[in-house]
């Protein structure tokens, strides 16, 4: 049985929710089924890594750990993907200055493929991160996973 008030599950015959201290008076205020906070929690952890301000805009990271834990990790790599961003642009402009200088172009299209190639890594690490959402996890990314900046 689960709490119609906070979603978390609640021993046979309690009274009272052990999480949010709400009453249950038998049956009337519980429910079987996920309640709609687990499915807020879930929905604000999973725009954590598409819009990482959402959470932190509305406050979702502060009424839940696992909200906070994931809105902390797709900060971190919104950070990590602007640095990323900005070291890409300033390599590939010194190699493309260098070899248009050389008139390498075949030499050109292939570091360019390559960097662009590179993009598919920040895109690999949110999916892997909407992964753990969708299976309630707090596993850290990659790499970057070990930083905190929201705490």
């Amino acid at each position: 049985m689960f709490c119609s008030g906070c979603g978390k599950e609640i021993p046979e015959g309690s009274k009272f929710c052990p999480e949010c201290g709400k009453a249950t008076n038998g049956t009337p205020n519980v429910t079987n089924t996920v309640s709609d906070s687990d499915s807020t929690k879930t929905l604000m952890a999973i725009l954590a890594y598409i819009l990482f301000f959402i959470p932190l805009l509305t406050g979702a990271h502060k009424t839940s750990d696992f909200v906070k834990y994931h809105t902390n990790q797709g900060t971190v790599l919104f950070l990590a993907t602007l640095i990323f961003s900005i070291a890409l642009s300033i390599i590939t402009a010194i190699f493309t200055t260098i070899l248009i200088a050389i008139g390498a172009w075949g030499l050109l299209k292939t570091i360019g493929t390559i960097l662009g190639l590179l993009w598919l890594a920040p895109l690999a690490l949110c999916i892997l991160g909407i992964v753990n959402v969708v299976k309630n996890q707090t596993k850290p990314l990659p790499v970057i996973g070990k930083f905190t900046i929201i705490k």
